[in-house]
């Protein structure tokens, strides 16, 4: 009996590959992130940490001179951004990244605030 393939030559083993990724995890347990959330690498002097998987190692690096949203890490890793925020989610728990989500829509200047800022604006 031939030994099955998990791979074919077309690259059908991209599609395993987030799954793989994440533990087959679709949303974080504990964390919700928008694509908008910014993430940030907290400094590693004081933070011990094990080893991580390439992709985790991946965000670290990303993030670590500037905040990055979820959505651009996902670009720039090639990941779809549900694997990038279950592995943020773990980061986060691990304490390795630092996150701010946008604000709730409770948070929001009324739109009557804004045109009074943008009338304000334009007489300037």
């Amino acid at each position: 009996m031939p030994e099955a393939q998990w791979f074919d030559d077309e690259g059908a083993g991209r599609h395993v590959r987030p799954y793989a990724i994440t533990g087959g995890r679709t949303r974080h347990s504990q964390h919700a992130f928008a694509l908008i959330t910014l993430v940030v690498t907290r400094s590693l002097d004081d933070v011990g940490h094990g080893p991580l998987e390439p992709e985790s190692a991946e965000i670290l690096e990303l993030c670590r001179d500037r905040a990055v949203a979820v959505a651009e890490i996902a670009a720039h890793l090639d990941l779809p951004v549900s694997v990038v925020k279950v592995l943020c989610g773990d980061l986060l728990n691990s304490s390795l990244i630092l996150v701010q989500s946008p604000p709730d829509e409770s948070e929001k200047p009324s739109v009557e605030l804004i045109e009074r800022v943008m009338d304000a604006i334009r007489q300037l």
